[in-house]
C-alpha cells in the first residue's frame, strides 16, 4: 500500500529547515507533494512560480516527491490529490497553538483527513523564512539557512536597484 502526505507552505524561501523536514517525510511516507500556497493576504518575495522552481532545484530527480500549488482551501486540494495526512512542522509553542487551531478547524471540514505534526531537527529550531529574508535584507550569512541556489536568489532579490 502506497503511502501520500500533503507538506503545503508558502516557502518564501524554502529554507533547510523546510528540506530537513522533506527529507524526514520520507522515511515515512511513499509519496510527497510539497505544494506551494497562493496567499493573496501575503506580501511574498518570490512569485509561487519562482519558490516551486526552488523547490524543484532541491530535490532534482526524486520520483517520490510531487512540487504543485493551490489556492484556496488545503484541505480541498488534499482531497483532489488524494493525501490522506497533512504534514504541518513546528518549531515553537506559538507554532503549534496556531497549527492546533488549523487542524481542528480542518477536520472539520475533512475528518477523513488527519494532520501529522513534525518537529523541526535541532539544527533548524530558528530558523523560518521571515528571519532568512530579515538577515538576507541586512547583508547577514544565510548560506547555512538555505540550499546554495536559494541563497543566490534572495541575495539578487536583495541587491539594490
Amino acid at each position: 500500500m502506497s503511502s501520500k502526505a500533503l507538506y503545503p507552505g508558502s516557502f518564501d524561501p524554502f529554507t533547510n529547515g523546510h528540506r530537513s523536514l522533506v527529507e524526514r517525510l520520507l522515511l515515512v511516507f511513499d509519496n510527497l507533494t510539497v505544494a506551494v500556497a497562493h496567499n493573496v493576504r501575503k506580501n511574498t518575495l518570490f512569485t509561487v512560480e519562482e519558490r516551486i522552481e526552488m523547490i524543484r532545484q532541491t530535490f532534482k530527480g526524486d520520483q517520490r516527491i510531487t512540487i504543485d500549488s493551490f489556492s484556496g482551501l488545503t484541505m480541498d486540494y488534499a482531497q483532489k490529490i488524494g493525501a490522506k495526512i497533512i504534514v504541518r512542522g513546528l518549531r515553537a509553542v506559538a507554532d503549534f497553538e496556531y497549527e492546533l487551531q488549523m487542524a481542528n478547524m480542518n477536520k472539520k471540514l475533512r475528518p477523513n483527513i488527519e494532520t501529522l505534526f513534525i518537529m523541526a531537527a535541532e539544527e533548524h529550531f530558528f530558523v523560518s523564512s521571515r528571519a532568512v529574508k530579515e538577515l538576507a535584507a541586512l547583508g547577514g550569512p544565510i548560506e547555512h539557512l538555505v540550499p546554495a541556489h536559494v541563497a543566490v536568489a534572495l541575495r539578487e532579490r536583495m541587491e539594490p536597484h
